[in-house]
């Protein structure tokens, strides 16, 4: 088997007020050299998977293994590395920090996997380059329109050449035809030995993937694939 990623009796509560249970028992296998789609109203957990898989959160209870590897959350540091290393994350709202250009937006993400600065800088730029923003390398965030700073973030999730590449409503904010070439960059991406998940709103898109996910009263729903 190619799983990559393994959720097992995934569970997911919070506590405000009171206890929310958001995710419920979820099992799921992720498969390299697919891309997945993962649909689910606001408010369905679409955000808290992806943050769970990203090793950014933790489980209430249940077990990710990552490679067949279990993952310790108890092991911040080595998750962080992990993180840094073999996961992208592309947001919605771009996240790109106001006060540094395009180019050290993307060259500190692979500072951030313990990469040398100068070779950081090499591959910022051939990143821009693959993103077809050689011209906005010096440019800030306030300076870029709104397709321009999601191109920068697709940079900055691949930097570091991740096997996994989560996208939590990448073209959620931007009209349909900025939107689609978001898409077709994202969904180059994709190769044997890597996989994308990514959660959408817009069934246009959605129905672009392999498999196509729906979250459903807490758990995995497969609708195609």
């Amino acid at each position: 088997m190619n799983s990559l990623i393994h959720l097992k009796n995934i569970n997911k509560s919070f506590d405000t007020f009171k206890k929310i249970k958001v995710l419920s028992k979820v099992s799921y296998k992720f498969k390299k050299g697919k891309i997945y789609s993962l649909m689910g109203p606001s408010g369905s957990g679409k955000s808290t998977l992806l943050n769970l898989i990203s090793l950014i959160d933790r489980p209430s209870s249940g077990s990710i293994y990552l490679e067949k590897e279990q993952i310790n959350f108890d092991e911040s540091n080595k998750n962080d590395i992990l993180r840094a290393n073999k996961i992208g994350i592309i947001y919605q709202q771009d996240n790109l920090l106001s006060d540094f250009t395009a180019l050290e937006n993307i060259y500190l993400s692979s500072l951030a996997a313990e990469n040398d600065k100068n070779i950081s800088i090499i591959k910022a730029k051939t990143m821009l380059r693959k993103v077809g923003l050689t011209n906005r390398a010096d440019h800030y965030p306030s300076q870029l329109s709104g397709g321009e700073k999601q191109r920068v973030s697709i940079a900055r999730a691949l930097i570091n050449n991740p096997q996994i590449i989560l996208a939590d409503e990448p073209t959620g904010s931007l009209d349909m035809e900025t939107a689609k070439g978001i898409f077709s960059i994202l969904k180059k991406q994709i190769n044997k030995d890597r996989l994308i998940i990514f959660a959408t709103h817009n069934r246009f898109f959605a129905n672009k993937a392999d498999c196509l996910l729906e979250i459903v009263n807490g758990n995995i729903k497969t609708i195609n694939g």
